[in-house]
C-alpha cells in the first residue's frame, strides 16, 4: 500500500488519466488537484468545495460535481447543469456515450439531525439537458457499471448498501434491488472489474469490500485508514487500484490520504464525459 498524498481533509473523487495522472479533490479543504507520475502535485480547481466525483473530459479538462455539474478546462468553467433544484451533487460516472450520471444531495452528509430527504439519480444528455432516472437514495455515493453496461450499481452510503437496476436501451431503470449490504462501514465509492466484481470503499470500515457480480463478498483491502471514501483503477495494465481516504490510521497527522496497490484483476475503463 504506497502513500501517493496526504494532508489533505476528505479526499474524493480519483481519476487516472492515459498519462498516468492522478486527479483527486477536497471536499471539505475544497480545490480538485493533480498529481504528475513523478509526484508533483499542482492545482486543477482552485477552493471549489464539495467536489465528490471527477470524470475527465474528451475535449480536455474534467467534469465535477459540486453545487452544480461543470467543466474545468485551462481555468475556463461551463455549466453543465444545475436543473434539479438540488443544494448538492456528489459521485459521478460516464457511460461508453460519455453521458454524465450523478446523484444529488438534499441532505449534508455530515451528521444533520432528523430524517434525510432522498435525492436522486440522474443522466446527463449534453449541456442543460438532464433526466431523473429514479429517486429514493438517502445519501449517494459511487456509481458504476457492469461490464456489458446493463446493470447500474449505485451505492447509498446512509443504508448501508449498494443497489442496482437493470438499464435498458432506452436508458430507463427497472428491476431495483439490493446488490450488497456491507458488513463494515458504510458503502462509498465504487468501481467495477473487467470481471464483474464490484470494489466498495468502506467509509468507517478501513477497507475496500469486493462483492462478485451476484453480490457476495469476495474478500477485504484492509487500508490504513478508517474513512475509505473512494477508489479508481489506472495504470498500463488497469491493475493499479487507487484508494482515497478521509483518515491515515497509522499517522493521523498525515490526515485525507491516496494510496496506491495491485488488483488482481483488471479495472473497467472510465468512459471520458462528452457533455
Amino acid at each position: 500500500m504506497e502513500l501517493l498524498a496526504s494532508g489533505y481533509g476528505l479526499v474524493e473523487g480519483p481519476r487516472v488519466d492515459a498519462q498516468d495522472f492522478l486527479y483527486f479533490s477536497d471536499v471539505l479543504g475544497g480545490g480538485v488537484y493533480r498529481r504528475s507520475p513523478e509526484g508533483t502535485l499542482e492545482t486543477v480547481v482552485p477552493k471549489r468545495r464539495g467536489v465528490g466525483g471527477i470524470a475527465l473530459h474528451a475535449d480536455g479538462g474534467i467534469v465535477c460535481s459540486g453545487r452544480n455539474l461543470c467543466h474545468v478546462k485551462d481555468g475556463e468553467t461551463r455549466m453543465v447543469f444545475d436543473g434539479a433544484d438540488a443544494p448538492g451533487w456528489n459521485d459521478l460516472f460516464t457511460d461508453a456515450a460519455g453521458r454524465v450520471y450523478s446523484g444529488t444531495m438534499r441532505t449534508s452528509p455530515f451528521g444533520d439531525p432528523g430524517p434525510r430527504t432522498p435525492g436522486e439519480l440522474w443522466r446527463i444528455d449534453s449541456e442543460g439537458v438532464g433526466h431523473e432516472l429514479y429517486g429514493d437514495v438517502s445519501l449517494t455515493n459511487g456509481i458504476g457499471f457492469s461490464p456489458n453496461g446493463q446493470v447500474l450499481y449505485h451505492s447509498d452510503t446512509a443504508r448501508s448498501h449498494v443497489i442496482a437496476h437493470d438499464l435498458g436501451t432506452d436508458g430507463d431503470c427497472t428491476g431495483r434491488r439490493v446488490f450488497a449490504v456491507l458488513e463494515r462501514g458504510g458503502p462509498d465509492g465504487l468501481a467495477v472489474d473487467e470481471e464483474g466484481y464490484v470494489w466498495v470503499a468502506a467509509y468507517g470500515g478501513g477497507c475496500v469490500s469486493r462483492f462478485s457480480p451476484d453480490g457476495k463478498l469476495d474478500h477485504h483491502v484492509e487500508v490504513p485508514g478508517a474513512e475509505v471514501t473512494s477508489l479508481c483503477f489506472g495504470g498500463s495494465d488497469g491493475r493499479d487500484l487507487y484508494i482515497a481516504t478521509a483518515s491515515n490510521s497509522d499517522d493521523e497527522s498525515l490526515r485525507g490520504c491516496v494510496f496506491r496497490t495491485r488488483s488482481p484483476a483488471a479495472g473497467l475503463d472510465a468512459p471520458l464525459a462528452r457533455v
